[in-house]
């Protein structure tokens, strides 16, 4: 019988992932889930972060009487919405830059801006991109700021604003944008209601059990407090002492870190709707605040 030659290539062993020494698995699982942990890290975040509401029509979107539909160009091309209310006296004390909350669009702001207007002021209402009738899409806050950028030079160029008659005036993720633009660009006077001090100050709040050092992982920072510190002008803090989502524990923080001329107002009953739960005499407070600073710009 004729011998057959064995075969010169054995076939090739198939590694077994579970016969893997427990060092060489664990090296094969932390850049897995480290890369698990990041990406849903970032989508909370954003999730947290900013809650839009696109255009559908209804009623909401009528136009209120004394308002007026706006658009301007937004950095990157896009058409960004806002209204016009203009004070129900003219001429108008000052003119208000609003920059909202992180949810809803204009229309959820509209109740604020009116009672500004009753009380003489001028406001400009806008969408960042990606809110109501606004274009493109928000995703860090750099998006923010430099739609901000872009409503302060439509008012000033475009309607012819003096930065001396100006104010920048930030709702709860508004003030960060408000900050931030009062601490780059000229203005009279800046509000911040139910501000943060920080991204981070927020990942305390809401994410307890995230180890501090981990929060450099987020994709935002809003270090509104560190910035006020370049914001020159009369500064007015306000916060409800009830606010269940942004501690008041911030709003001391961010009163602490401004510049003087500067007031903090700590409305005792009042949550996170401050406008609403504060009633008629806490706006009353904050155009008596900003009449003074116009005072001080006229002389």
């Amino acid at each position: 019988m004729e011998n057959k030659p064995a075969p010169t290539d054995a076939p090739p062993k198939r590694i077994r992932f579970f016969r893997l020494s427990p060092a060489l698995r664990l090296g094969i699982y932390l850049p897995v889930l480290g890369l698990v942990f990041f990406f849903g890290l970032r989508r909370m975040e954003t999730k947290f972060t900013y809650a839009p509401v696109g255009y559908a029509p209804g009623p909401e979107w009528n136009l209120p009487a004394g308002s007026e539909e706006v658009w301007f160009a937004g950095p990157n091309g896009q058409r960004l919405h806002g209204r016009w209310t203009r004070a129900h006296t003219q001429p108008a004390v000052a003119t208000i830059l609003y920059c909202h909350g992180n949810g809803g669009n204009v229309t959820y702001y509209q109740e604020s801006a009116d009672g500004m207007a009753a009380r003489g002021f001028d406001v400009l209402l806008f969408d960042y991109r990606g809110y109501g009738r606004s274009e493109g899409e928000i995703t860090d806050e750099w998006g923010l700021y430099a739609d901000s950028d872009a409503a302060y030079d439509y008012l000033t160029r475009g309607r012819g604003v003096s930065a001396q008659r100006l104010v920048f005036y930030g709702q709860s993720l508004g003030t960060a944008v408000a900050i931030d633009l009062a601490s780059r660009r000229r203005g009279a006077a800046l509000v911040v209601e139910m501000g943060l001090s920080s991204a981070s100050a927020m990942g305390e709040t809401l994410l307890p059990w995230l180890p501090r050092v981990l929060h450099r992982l987020g994709k935002n920072r809003f270090e509104s407090a560190r910035k006020l510190a370049n914001v020159s002008g009369p500064v007015l803090v306000t916060h409800g002492a009830q606010d269940s989502l942004i501690p008041v524990a911030q709003g001391r923080a961010l009163y602490e870190a401004a510049r003087e001329p500067k007031r903090l107002l700590i409305v005792p009953q009042a949550n996170h709707d401050l406008p609403s739960s504060g009633g008629s005499a806490y706006l009353d407070s904050v155009a008596d605040f900003l009449r003074q600073a116009m005072t001080v710009h006229s002389k």
